[in-house]
């Protein structure tokens, strides 16, 4: 073996030691949150950085926990939060590598049923199945205890996930993070984009678009933008308002005049018919592993199971007549 080689796989090992092994493992996560909870629920609207423990393997971190989210803070007395690490303190842990991550939580503090964030993770890892340029995401099965001991039960626990970062997610993808005010359709890799457009529809997603938010001044609303190559992928994150998860908090957007978040609209931008066609056949190919998903995910009651894979069918049902399908979408797509 030459002396140039030998040198390469050192390397490889090496930048792979320390690399976090978070997003490659699809077991549920147990840990612990310990900290002064009911004063971060209580402030959220400051979003003010709590020091908290997170205890997992018997491994305790000290990390900073904040509010963060727009909508849901506005509907949920228990908010979306995110979790910065200290430096140098998750070495040898399953948060190796980790800076800041994205906390999806439960939505009301007494509100013991979690079919929405368990269906919301769902949504990512189907996109996940059809999409390599996708976030990834961990189910954790966390247990918050409150030292201020305000809240009615001290102690409770719930599902939750953390989101890959947009920085993690670059470097896994070759790429990087686009900080950009717009984007036009002709920078965007075609295939990913039907691809989002397709599975937006599937999900029956309308909370999203490729224009920033009111109020932002980078692109793009529930989505982030990523250089690779010569082309920018269009990734989505944020899922609660769709009709998969039919959150009770969501609405229909007027925009596409629905009057029911179950019901499907295509909201999609007006792109090639051949880059719909091919992502639609993808999709469909994945028919039996996107019901599949539904199926394995942890925690969801039988009930909930077998509603989501009827809804989900639906969309499969329609798509056997793919050129009539096309011609929806096309009839509707956004110019």
């Amino acid at each position: 073996m030459s002396k140039k080689i030998l040198i390469l796989i050192v390397l490889i090992f090496a930048s792979h030691a320390g690399a976090s092994t978070l997003f490659e493992d699809d077991t549920v996560l147990e840990v612990s949150l310990i900290g002064p909870l009911s004063s971060l629920t209580r402030k959220k609207e400051s979003r003010a950085e709590m020091p908290f423990i997170l205890r997992v393997d018997n491994v305790e971190h000290s990390i900073k926990l904040r509010v963060r989210g727009k909508s849901r803070i506005k509907v949920c007395n228990f908010p979306p939060l995110r979790i910065q690490f200290s430096a140098d303190d998750t070495t040898e842990s399953v948060f190796a590598g980790q800076d800041r991550l994205k906390l999806v939580t439960h939505c009301r503090l007494r509100d013991s049923n979690q079919t929405n964030t368990l269906e919301e993770y769902a949504a990512y890892r189907i996109f996940n199945l059809i999409s390599d340029i996708g976030y990834k995401v961990r189910l954790l099965h966390i247990t918050y205890t409150d030292t201020d001991g305000r809240t009615e039960d001290n102690s409770f626990d719930r599902y939750g996930f953390l989101i890959e970062s947009a920085s993690e997610l670059a470097d896994r993808v070759g790429g990087q993070v686009a900080q950009v005010a717009g984007v036009t359709l002709s920078s965007l890799d075609e295939h990913q984009a039907a691809t989002v457009f397709i599975f937006q529809y599937l999900i029956s997603n309308s909370d999203w678009s490729l224009v920033a938010a009111v109020g932002d001044t980078r692109c793009c609303h529930n989505g982030d933008l990523f250089d690779i190559g010569s082309y920018r992928y269009y990734v989505p994150y944020d899922f609660d308002l769709s009709g998969l998860v039919n959150a009770r908090y969501a609405k229909s957007s007027p925009l596409l005049r629905k009057t029911d978040v179950r019901r499907r609209r295509y909201g999609g931008y007006c792109i090639s018919t051949e880059a719909l066609r091919a992502a639609l056949v993808a999709i469909k190919a994945r028919r039996a592993d996107i019901l599949d998903e539904i199926r394995q995910v942890p925690g969801l009651a039988q009930d909930d199971i077998e509603s989501a894979i009827k809804y989900l069918d639906k969309f499969f049902v329609q798509a056997n007549d793919e050129d009539k399908l096309l011609q929806l979408f096309e009839n509707r797509c956004v110019p």
